[in-house]
């Protein structure tokens, strides 16, 4: 009898799905609920050697910061000495590209699949994350048919624009790719990615690519002129969409919103709603075995999981924040827990030598000066929202104060409702200089600090007293 393979005394690891350049990936069970689930297993020392942890940082990054119903969720991330395993939704349908290569869908259902991949696209851009790899091999269908856009590890973060606000790293597949991502000038990643979704509902609906030859350079000389026909049965309407899609230059080529408002493409669009993705939006729990001796592959079973929860000592106290949350948080090399650590919530969390009574003053009065309503709740936390409609509707920010020692506290924001780079511009324009006399240090930044008087001086505080 072939003895179970556990891990961390929570997964049963299973058959072998597939395999990429630094990782394999395996079917299996939640012990608890024996829920499906893939499991990405990742060799450190391959991704060392090939100098690639900053591209697994940043999948892992973009993972966590797009959590959607058309995307496929992580759910955890563990790691050992050797190994780190993305435990993923197990999507059972297989690739879009399976479908495709039968030949050209129906046109109801071609529609379908590619609401959803713009519903799932405009999401990430909305957060700031450009996939950069979009074709259907990377989307995958679950149980119900639905789409789910997978395989991030190309995707770009808004930190690596160069100072021009634009990408240049030349990646993707070649007849996928726009064409300012081949001519080496820069690039806007979310525009590129449009083109990549007009690539792909042509695909679709005619069953073979709009760009094909046999030599790569007149593929690409195609692609440079947007030059392509349309097969006989496409429709009308959907060659007009398809029309604006592929446009050569990207400042004329269609934007999501209005792809949103054509008429071919708003029949029957169900768009998923906020309480949907918000439910989507916790982080992935991350559990880190470095400590140990044991390796998952031989069933280890003990965690230590980073989350921010606290004790409190009262009611009339703040809770205290968790030494492993706080470390983690506020120091970038902290074993592996900088991997689940983004650079979009950096500025988000500061510590203050005030007491949480003046913090939650000065927070309530900068906040009113923003014109943001203030709502006081219980232990220390204040609820912002502001009174203009955004992008996602009206940005809502959680305010909390933990207590780390008797004369520190970590003051942590954090998004509740709206959309997250009006929130990341918040925290950056607005919070930052609105608190400077309360904060000692911002997350990520060299020392300030405050003393009893509110007073902000370098490094260590003068003086320093509890209000």
């Amino acid at each position: 009898m072939e003895k179970r393979q556990i891990l961390f005394g929570k997964y049963e690891m299973g058959r072998f799905l597939g395999k990429g350049t630094f990782a394999k990936v395996y079917y299996g069970k939640k012990l608890d609920s024996n829920d499906s689930v893939a499991i990405k297993v990742i060799s450190k020392d391959q991704v060392n050697k090939q100098g690639m942890m900053d591209q697994i940082q940043r999948e892992i990054s973009v993972m966590r910061l797009v959590r959607h119903p058309n995307v496929v969720e992580i759910k955890e991330i563990m790691a050992t000495k050797t190994k780190i395993y993305f435990i993923m939704e197990y999507v059972k349908g297989g690739e879009l590209f399976t479908k495709v290569a039968r030949g050209k869908l129906r046109e109801d259902l071609a529609r379908k699949y590619f609401q959803q991949l713009i519903a799932a696209v405009d999401y990430c851009h909305s957060r700031g994350v450009s996939h950069r790899d979009l074709k259907p091999e990377n989307l995958l269908l679950d149980e119900n048919g639905d789409l789910k856009v997978s395989d991030f590890g190309l995707s770009a973060l808004p930190e690596q624009q160069r100072i021009d606000g634009l990408l240049h790293t030349q990646c993707g597949t070649p007849a996928y790719v726009a064409p300012e991502v081949l001519r080496k000038k820069g690039y806007d990643g979310a525009k590129a990615d449009i083109w990549s979704c007009g690539v792909i509902l042509y695909v679709l609906l005619s069953g073979y690519l709009p760009f094909q030859d046999q030599n790569l350079m007149n593929m690409y000389k195609k692609i440079f002129k947007a030059e392509f026909d349309f097969p006989p049965w496409i429709s009308p309407d959907a060659r007009r969409l398809i029309s604006k899609l592929l446009v050569a230059d990207p400042n004329r080529r269609i934007a999501i919103p209005a792809i949103m408002r054509v008429p071919w493409f708003r029949k029957n669009f169900i768009r998923s709603s906020s309480f949907q993705i918000r439910e989507k939006e916790e982080a992935p729990i991350f559990h880190d075995l470095n400590s140990t001796n044991q390796d998952a592959d031989q069933g280890a079973n003990s965690s230590k999981q980073s989350g921010s929860g606290g004790l409190r000592k009262s009611i009339s106290t703040p809770a205290f924040f968790n030494a492993f949350a706080f470390i983690s948080s506020m120091s970038s090399g902290f074993d592996l827990s900088s991997l689940i650590e983004t650079k979009k919530k950096t500025g988000s969390m500061f510590t203050s030598r005030c007491s949480a009574e003046a913090i939650v003053d000065k927070i309530e009065v900068a906040a009113e000066g923003l014109k943001f309503g203030v709502a006081k709740e219980k232990d220390f936390k204040l609820r912002l929202e502001g009174t203009a409609e955004g992008r996602k509707g009206k940005l809502a920010v959680t305010a909390e104060v933990y207590e780390v020692a008797a004369e520190v506290a970590v003051v942590e924001f954090s998004k509740s409702a709206g959309d997250t780079l009006e929130y990341v511009k918040f925290c950056e324009e607005d919070v930052r200089p609105a608190l400077k006399d309360i904060v000692w240090t911002w997350q990520g930044d060299t020392s300030t600090s405050c003393n009893g008087n509110g007073v902000v001086n370098g490094g260590e505080p003068t003086n320093t007293t509890k209000s």
